[in-house]
């Protein structure tokens, strides 16, 4: 598969007492008909590198290309790219049909094949029914649709997308990223979408880039990110994840064996270029582990507040060398009666669970 994106060591620096570091050394490679996210907190340079991309900021140093072109000498209107913004920026005086095909007419493009495209684009987003309405007119998940219908008409070959589904409700926003999945797989277009919420990069993505504080902290798929995160940051940033002390036994590989709080021993998954010496730190997701009777327990502790999520449970335990855990249950109509607060419970988890992490 051939690299549609190609950043090596982009650099952003805005000038100021001190200065600003948007972005420090950033290097990563999309490949074409990709769905690739940048993931991260407010701040942590994912916008900026998006705007570059497009040619709306230009780098302080380093190299970005598209399919082997050097992208930094072309202004943003010959980058064979479009941009879906937060604000959907539609006209309200135009209808749906109209919006969709602005870019085309001022691209110069002929009538009839403006009325193809539209036409095209329309029954792609599913919006052929409200054609003649004015975007005032329909609502917020349709004006999404008018906007991703409006950023593709013109083909490019690239779609970048700045955070588009934010302003939806909670159940609009999850319909639109299996929609958003399904319209890239369609049109064979690679998509870079940008955002800070974890479960929407998770669901939608091919890869994923996790940023923060301007440089790109760990790159890969959504099963990778999750279940073998290479830092603390990457591993408390992606889902709810629980942190314990362990000591170093002994590693091979891939694998460590390390030695508990408790006292007891197991084996550990250690990601390249973490500390295999001394005291480390592992991270366990909450749904890897089980509560069990205190005698059961690689870990012992008292636990305290048990909440109930409807699909799930997650019950708070406060260990014994008073580290905080967190194990999540599925409930289930068969499922024994729970433990209740107070009680002394034990923690336990399988082999090769645990994640040994970089600091």
């Amino acid at each position: 598969m051939s690299t549609a994106i190609s950043v090596r060591h982009l650099r952003k620096v805005y000038p100021g007492q001190p200065p600003v570091v948007a972005l420090a050394d950033a290097s990563l490679e999309i490949k074409d008909n990709e769905f690739f996210t940048l993931l991260g907190p407010s701040g942590c340079g994912k916008t900026t590198l998006l705007r570059m991309i497009a040619g709306f900021e230009h780098p302080t140093s380093g190299a970005l290309e598209m399919f082997g072109e050097d992208l930094l000498e072309l202004p943003p209107y010959k980058r064979p790219v479009n941009t879906v913004f937060q604000s959907y920026a539609l006209f309200p005086h135009l209808t749906v049909a109209e919006n969709i095909g602005f870019g085309l007419e001022m691209l110069g493009k002929p009538k009839a094949e403006i009325r193809a495209t539209v036409g095209e684009m329309m029954e792609l987003v599913q919006m052929t029914a409200m054609a003649d309405r004015q975007t005032g007119q329909i609502s917020g998940g349709q004006q999404q649709r008018v906007a991703l219908a409006r950023a593709l008409a013109p083909k490019p070959k690239v779609l970048l997308l700045d955070e588009p589904l934010s302003a939806l409700d909670f159940k609009l926003r999850k319909e639109m990223q299996l929609e958003l999945k399904r319209l890239q797989t369609e049109t064979g277009i690679t998509f870079i979408f940008v955002t800070h919420d974890q479960e929407e990069a998770l669901t939608m993505s091919d890869r994923i880039a996790v940023m923060s504080a301007g440089s790109i902290r760990q790159i890969g798929g959504p099963r990778d990110i999750y279940d073998q995160p290479a830092e603390r940051f990457v591993a408390d940033f992606i889902g709810d994840t629980n942190f314990l002390p362990a000591e170093l036994v002994s590693s091979a590989g891939p694998t460590a064996t390390v030695r508990l709080a408790s006292g007891k021993t197991t084996t550990a998954r250690s990601h390249e270029g973490a500390d295999m010496s001394g005291q480390v730190t592992l991270a366990l997701r909450p749904e890897h582990t089980s509560l069990v009777s205190e005698a059961e327990g690689m870990l012992t502790g008292r636990l305290g507040n048990v909440v109930y999520f409807g699909t799930d449970t997650h019950y708070h335990v406060q260990l014994d060398d008073g580290t905080g855990f967190v194990i999540r249950k599925q409930n289930s109509p068969d499922a024994p009666a729970d433990f209740e607060s107070g009680a002394r419970v034990g923690v336990t988890f399988g082999a090769g669970v645990a994640q040994v992490l970089r600091d």
